[in-house]
């Protein structure tokens, strides 16, 4: 009779002794395979759970690094402020007249850096630079006070105002008094602050004979050591004689350094060859057709590149800024 299966009677009964041998037998097998695979879950799970940590670590430590960049990139103003500043005294040189205006023209430029404001169209009668009119592009906060204020600021006038215009109504130089409310008040005391809080400036007090004024001495030398060295190294060993060639923002930041009257301070650690160079070069770069060069701009970038959306204020407002602000200045041969 088969081992496996006997009948008697009416029933059929199964005998699953061999069957049920050969699973006792495979049951340390399967549990151990059961154990195998279970451990192995574990150690992917594990694995994987320690792989997400440590990505989860590498992306916090990226993004508070790019926070921290962000928070301590430094604007136009407070380069500009930077590099007029007296390292130990705190306080720009009591001579220098040409900064406030300079300030001011960093405020405008870097609202068409962050593309808040433009220049109107040339159209067809091909008007100059100093008489085109800015216009708003976009009226969203900046997240700095002073811009946001000055971009409050036109996009309240009407009819808009050219950039020479502007210049003097944030300035407070102006004859119309009804433009007076257009004023930055104290701009060198709370971009200073800024940099307080950014760690570069600190704060102290010196008096002057009859009366006591609030300085602010250099904290932080790395970040001005910084600004110096990028400054040296596009008129030297990055200089290029095609000025579309070069980073917008630097190119602002020369300009308008010369005619805040503080570029000079970025050339005095240099040598006397380098510096030769240096001045030349700036000269060069001053004495630029700006007319011919911001159409050749718009022309090339704006038609040909709708991606990077480049505008001419970007061109316009600075040689715009050094023709209106200081166009008798002229760059020294000497030291």
């Amino acid at each position: 009779m088969d081992a496996a299966v006997r009948v008697q009677g009416p029933y059929r009964i199964t005998a699953p002794a061999q069957k049920s041998r050969s699973r006792r037998d495979d049951g340390m097998s399967d549990t151990n395979g059961k154990t195998v695979r279970r451990r192995k879950n574990v150690d992917e799970n594990g694995g994987s759970s320690r792989n997400d940590t440590e990505d989860d670590a590498r992306d916090s430590n990226e993004s508070a690094q790019e926070d921290d960049d962000k928070s301590t990139r430094l604007t136009l103003m407070e380069q500009i402020l930077l590099l007029g500043l007296k390292d130990r005294e705190g306080y720009t040189s009591f001579w220098n007249d040409c900064i406030s205006s300079g300030l001011r023209g960093c405020v405008l430029i870097e609202l068409a850096l962050r593309g808040r404001i433009s220049l109107e169209p040339t159209g067809m009668r091909k008007k100059g630079l100093l008489s085109r009119k800015i216009v708003l592009k976009d009226s969203a906060p900046t997240g700095d006070v002073i811009l946001d204020e000055a971009l409050r600021h036109i996009k309240e006038t009407t009819p808009n105002e050219s950039v020479t215009s502007w210049v003097e109504y944030l300035s407070g130089e102006t004859w119309n008094p009804l433009k007076l409310r257009y004023q930055l008040r104290n701009v060198r005391e709370r971009l200073a602050k800024n940099l307080v809080e950014k760690g570069v400036l600190t704060t102290d007090k010196q008096n002057f004979l009859l009366f006591e004024i609030t300085t602010h001495p250099l904290s932080d030398g790395n970040m001005k050591t910084r600004l110096i060295k990028e400054v040296q190294e596009v008129v030297l060993s990055r200089w290029t004689n095609d000025v579309h060639r070069m980073d917008k923002r630097m190119l602002s930041l020369i300009i308008l350094a010369h005619a805040s009257d503080v570029l000079e301070n970025a050339f005095a650690p240099l040598n006397d060859q380098d510096y030769e160079v240096a001045m030349r070069r700036v000269r060069a770069l001053l004495e630029l057709e700006f007319e011919v060069e911001a159409e050749k701009k718009g022309s090339d970038l704006i038609c040909a590149s709708p991606i990077v959306h480049i505008n001419p204020v970007i061109f316009d407002i600075p040689y715009g800024l050094a023709l209106s602000c200081n166009p008798s200045s002229t760059l020294s041969h000497t030291r």
